[in-house]
């Protein structure tokens, strides 16, 4: 069972074969449209969320599966001061796997260590965002035709961006990638980033 709380989660040769497969699906979507029958997607949303959620649960249902969940903190036993872990170990019996997004860092991370179903985190605070950067890769691979050898401009909110985090962690990864950085001092890319990630992999 994998765990998907960073883009980083997966290897370039796993995120190579989930991006093969997704174009696939784009492709050939009715050759995918039964292959998650019988199969349920727990959607924990703790803050609000458009985009991404209905995203998550129009590919579950395109996938022949099915939907549960809430899309508020308030509309769940969360408002109750019930905990990540207590919810997670409940939602692990009616769900197959779990889509989780809260506004606190590393709280997916909590719910996959009390978890027995895959967890995916579908944004925890300014931390990380891997599914948009699963997606952003696919749309840079479709107009570049690679994943290597770019540089890649980031501007405005380059410290509490979560899908900014996530693209420059995975994409550092891909050989010959340099990025250019633009924001204001106060919103600069932080430094934990820079160092861990960007200069770990240069």
């Amino acid at each position: 069972m994998k765990h998907i709380i960073s883009p980083t989660d997966l290897t370039v040769s796993e995120l190579r074969e989930l991006l093969d497969l997704a174009e696939e699906i784009i492709r050939d979507p009715k050759k995918y449209s039964d292959i998650c029958h019988g199969k349920k997607l727990a959607t924990l949303f703790y803050e609000p969320s458009t985009r991404t959620r209905l995203s998550f649960e129009a590919a579950m249902l395109n996938l022949g599966g099915s939907v549960l969940g809430f899309s508020s903190a308030d509309s769940s036993s969360a408002a109750k001061g019930e905990s990540v872990a207590d919810t997670i170990r409940v939602i692990s019996y009616y769900a197959d796997i779990c889509a989780m997004r809260h506004p606190k860092e590393g709280a997916p991370l909590v719910a996959s260590l009390y978890s027995s179903i895959p967890i995916i985190n579908a944004g925890d605070g300014g931390h990380n965002h891997p599914t948009q950067t699963f997606t952003d890769l696919l749309t840079i691979k479709n107009l570049k035709g690679r994943l290597d050898c770019l540089t890649v401009g980031f501007c405005g909110d380059l410290k509490f961006g979560r899908t900014v985090h996530s693209l420059i962690g995975a994409l550092s990864r891909y050989k010959n990638t340099k990025f250019v950085l633009i924001s204001p001092e106060e919103l600069m890319l932080p430094a934990y980033i820079r160092e861990e990630v960007i200069e770990a992999n240069h």
